[in-house]
């Protein structure tokens, strides 16, 4: 009788396992509680009657009192509205992704202050998104040595991207040709991402029709590439974000490939070797940040952020819940600020949220702004 008990036992506690695996999806290693606590409803609406937050899929924390957000247009909302409506349309169970019917290209650039307050909407830009008939703006990022602190908007519906004053007041370059796919020296074909080296070079991630990195100088004059479509070492299926880390180090996150590469510089500025590849089999990974000694992603299946050490080692992961008020369906993309404060913009639900650290959380657990050359 014992021994069918322990039998028992034992065969609910494997049950209980593969189910909880079953959960986890494609995150395995060693997975943990958030070492962060959620703003909620962080975000303040700002839109007119009718009108809420579109896919937020640019984010970019300049300060932890200044945030830079580029979304897909705003969303319709049906009518009546809830008394208690939080100006996000996933609240309503429509996603912003899918049902475009809704998109309406108006309050592009927005930014808001640390509570989540809007403070300067750039609305003379959203000329740069109207009548795009894709998902238009990709990402905003700021180079770390521009004393400018001038913002790189990529439209990957229009293949380009623009170069805006940092007050937002003016387009001050446009890069690649409204409208028109290319895979030449001035032509972009669904661009996803910008980096920045060091020594002034500009890596863009040309990435879901040419599936390579460009590399340009300061002036954004055409040196080479890398990359390229395929499933052989160094290659790509469809490229969605790029970051920076020491040592020469440049990681392109390979979206349909389920993977990061990792790249060094060389002595030639045109020419960067390929080391390894880490993190595969992922599943739709969507962002990058790299610190000093390791980076972090988020990915899909399920939604979850996860650290690895420039060896390709697992180091940590923690899942993202999906249910509301708090949830999201995709972090598109995240931001940290100077003080460690996390923004997350949902590209599905509709709406950027806080993170913040926290009381007690382990250093090591928590990720920082990206790396900067000293």
């Amino acid at each position: 009788m014992r021994i069918f008990s322990r039998l028992v036992i034992l065969g609910l506690a494997v049950m209980l396992s593969v189910h909880t695996y079953a959960q986890q999806g494609n995150a395995r290693g060693t997975i943990g509680e958030s070492p962060y606590d959620v703003i909620r409803y962080w975000a303040d609406p700002f839109q007119e009657f009718g009108f809420g937050f579109g896919g937020n899929s640019g984010v970019w924390a300049e300060s932890p009192d200044r945030i830079i957000i580029a979304q897909r247009g705003e969303t319709h909302l049906p009518y009546p509205l809830p008394d208690d409506f939080h100006g996000f349309a996933g609240e309503l169970g429509i996603n912003v992704l899918t049902d475009t019917n809704r998109r309406y290209w108006q309050n592009c650039l927005y930014v808001v202050n640390g509570d989540g307050e809007p403070i300067e909407i750039w609305d003379h830009l959203d000329y740069l998104c109207e009548g795009s008939d894709g998902p238009g703006p990709h990402r905003i990022r700021i180079s770390p040595y521009d004393p400018e602190q001038r913002i790189w908007l990529i439209h990957e519906t229009f293949h380009q991207i623009y170069v805006i004053a940092n007050d937002g007041s003016e387009v001050l370059a446009t890069y690649g040709e409204k409208g028109v796919s290319g895979n030449d020296a001035t032509h972009f074909g669904r661009p996803q991402d910008v980096a920045f080296l060091p020594d002034g070079r500009i890596l863009i991630a040309d990435g879901l029709d040419n599936h390579r990195v460009m590399v340009m100088d300061n002036d954004m004059n055409y040196l080479g590439e890398f990359g390229g479509p395929g499933d052989g070492p160094g290659q790509f299926n469809t490229i969605h974000a790029i970051g920076i880390g020491p040592e020469g180090r440049v990681f392109v996150l390979d979206r349909a490939g389920g993977e990061v590469n990792l790249f060094r510089t060389t002595d030639d500025p045109a020419v960067f070797e390929f080391e390894r590849s880490i993190g595969s089999p992922l599943t739709l990974p969507l962002d990058i940040i790299v610190n000093e000694n390791d980076f972090w992603i988020t990915d899909l299946g399920p939604l979850r952020f996860v650290n690895f050490d420039f060896e390709g080692n697992l180091k940590y992961t923690w899942l993202v819940p999906r249910d509301l008020p708090d949830g999201y369906i995709e972090v598109h993309t995240f931001t940290v600020d100077s003080d460690g404060n996390m923004i997350g913009g949902d590209n599905q639900y509709g709406r950027s949220q806080k993170f913040v650290p926290k009381a007690g959380a382990d250093p090591e657990l928590l990720i920082e702004a990206p790396w900067t050359a000293n």
